[in-house]
């Protein structure tokens, strides 16, 4: 491994879970004691939290009929938090270029207008390979905001979104197309997401370990995601021996966990039926 890239704020490493049985605690609770007698064979310490609470969202996608952010490597999410059965009234909006190459997911700024306060991250996220026991990249340059209203999104034309996103004014898109929930407006997926722990890998990389369950509705799981993940900064960049050790791990978690591994490469992937 190379020094990581300046630009790196993030590491994510995801592993999709197939979805039989996974609306059963007993399930999650099974994936979980395996992981943790993994970690102890390996000598990863692996701080499990037992009483974690499950929360809940809705997530969709916005793009144009033609699927023209897609062919971008444009990703337009919403996130809608739930409490209980009721929807807040505030989403958070991320938008992002993610893409194989890192000069091309950092070319896109997805930042918004200035008044617009928003996070800025851009991941490195790491993916099963073709085989397991292996893995490949891709790069997430990301603008997330934290509290947008709900009644303000933009189900309306692209230059609506644009006005939040000047970059997406640069791309060859007509101003007038419409812009759309991807799959239509009923194709809102259930998130159950499931806080399991923290993987300490070194000194200042410690990964938060959740697994996220996607639904049509409740007790109909689509997929579920197993991820770690890190930030990265001045302090840890350096600490190559720790990212190395986290690659480790995540190659051979995949032999560990071979029986659960659902074939693909990312959620959004199964949203768009388009791999990544």
């Amino acid at each position: 491994m190379k020094k990581l890239h300046p630009a790196i704020t993030n590491r994510e490493f995801k592993l999709l879970i197939k979805p039989q049985g996974l609306d059963r605690r007993s399930r999650i609770t099974a994936l979980s004691d395996q992981i943790l007698r993994f970690c102890k064979n390996n000598k990863v310490d692996f701080f499990h939290l037992d009483n974690a609470s499950t929360s809940l969202r809705n997530i969709y996608f916005f793009d144009t009929p033609g699927q023209d952010f897609r062919q971008n490597n444009i990703i337009l999410r919403v996130r809608e938090s739930r409490q209980n059965v009721w929807v807040d009234d505030f989403a958070e909006v991320t938008l992002k270029c993610r893409a194989h190459d890192l000069l091309q997911a950092s070319s896109f700024n997805p930042s918004p207008k200035k008044k617009i306060k928003s996070r800025i991250r851009f991941k490195e996220e790491i993916l099963r390979g073709d085989q397991l026991g292996t893995q490949r990249k891709i790069y997430s340059n990301n603008a997330i905001l934290d509290a947008v209203p709900i009644d303000d999104l933009f189900v309306r034309t692209f230059d609506s979104i644009s006005k939040f996103f000047p970059d997406l004014g640069k791309l060859a898109i007509d101003m007038k197309t419409p812009l759309r929930i991807v799959g239509g407006s009923t194709n809102k997926i259930l998130e159950a997401c499931l806080p399991m722990g923290n993987l300490v890998f070194g000194d200042g990389v410690q990964a938060h370990c959740e697994i996220a369950i996607w639904m049509k509705s409740v007790g109909d799981p689509m997929v579920g995601e197993l991820a770690f993940s890190y930030r990265v900064n001045d302090e840890n960049r350096a600490q190559l021996k720790a990212h190395k050790r986290a690659d480790k791990f995540f190659k051979k978690l995949q032999i560990e966990l071979a029986d659960w591994l659902e074939i693909g490469s990312t959620k959004t992937a199964l949203v768009y039926g388009k791999p990544e």
